[in-house]
């Protein structure tokens, strides 16, 4: 579900970023410049009072990535109830810095993994309403998802692999009960609707939270046309327990059984994936996110737990 680091990461330092930007954009290099934020695929680093700049730093695809997004989301932004971080300036490869890069807009607020919601009804229905805004069909030339827009079949895999790692290291007991998940969505028949508009990413470090509920969203690097099951995983990977029932109900359509099966392995993918980084960051490991392991493991008992429901 995520790019391992391909190569050693970038040193990336704020005097490189102001030469970045005084060779092509030198009207925006004399503003304050900090250190936001760094991602799996990409720094953060804030400019400014509204601006960000966005630099792929250890992920050899995070530059086919902030392409996609420079070409899509400005024209995706308009209509989406939420916040989300608008390209406004792309960086070309240079022989400073051999890779794209981007000016956006700053969307304050803290990753979900560090500050939960707990307003769980209004989470739920911002939730339901950005999801609503963003899942329409997508226009013909759309990205394709690399495989998340399809079957849950050719992830069966990957689940083996990440369940034997997730257990060999006891970070979930029940083994059984995410096989019985996961085995139960991918049985469920795919998606046959129009190629929808799907963020792709939604988990807890890609969601921000503001006085207790979301406001707004990043990170649509891996946005693509497909099955919207994929985004609706986030019932359970990011809401309180207690409310997926509100989401269901404020979402629309109001998704069909199929679709919340097959919502539901991608749930099971995704939280073994935060479960295991999670774990390599508490290890020490460079790759590793230390924050994105309880709620990984929350989402994985909800879901074990009202297997069948």
């Amino acid at each position: 579900m995520t790019e391992t680091h391909t190569h050693a990461p970038a040193d990336i330092t704020a005097d490189l970023i102001r030469e970045l930007l005084r060779d092509q954009h030198p009207d925006l290099a004399g503003l304050p410049l900090s250190l936001g934020a760094k991602g799996w695929d990409n720094q953060l680093w804030r400019l400014g009072d509204e601006l960000a700049v966005r630099l792929p730093w250890a992920t050899a695809g995070a530059d086919e990535l902030l392409l996609k997004e420079h070409a899509w989301v400005p024209k995706l932004a308009p209509d989406l109830p939420l916040p989300v971080p608008v390209p406004q300036r792309l960086g070309v490869p240079s022989e400073r810095f051999p890779r794209s890069w981007l000016v956006t807009t700053w969307v304050p607020g803290e990753p979900a993994d560090r500050v939960p919601v707990v307003r769980g009804e209004d989470a739920a229905d911002r939730l339901a309403g950005f999801l609503t805004a963003l899942h329409r069909p997508a226009p013909a030339g759309a990205p394709e998802g690399r495989g998340r827009g399809g079957p849950l079949a050719p992830y069966g895999k990957y689940f083996e692999q990440s369940l034997a790692s997730v257990t060999e290291r006891g970070l979930f007991a029940d083994a059984d009960g995410l096989r019985a998940v996961w085995e139960d969505a991918a049985a469920a028949p795919d998606w046959t609707g129009p190629a929808m508009w799907v963020h792709g990413d939604l988990h807890s470090a890609n969601v921000l939270t503001a006085e207790g509920t979301f406001c707004g969203v990043i990170d649509f690097g891996d946005l693509f046309a497909g099955d919207p099951a994929c985004d609706l995983a986030a019932v359970w990977n990011l809401l309180p327990a207690d409310v997926a029932d509100r989401f269901h109900a404020a979402y629309e359509p109001t998704p069909d059984v199929a679709t919340l099966r097959r919502a539901r392995g991608w749930a099971v993918l995704r939280g073994m994936s935060g479960l295991l980084i999670g774990d390599d960051g508490d290890r020490g490991l460079s790759n590793g996110k230390p924050t994105w392991g309880p709620p990984a493991r929350a989402a994985l008992e909800r879901l074990v737990a009202t297997a069948g429901r």
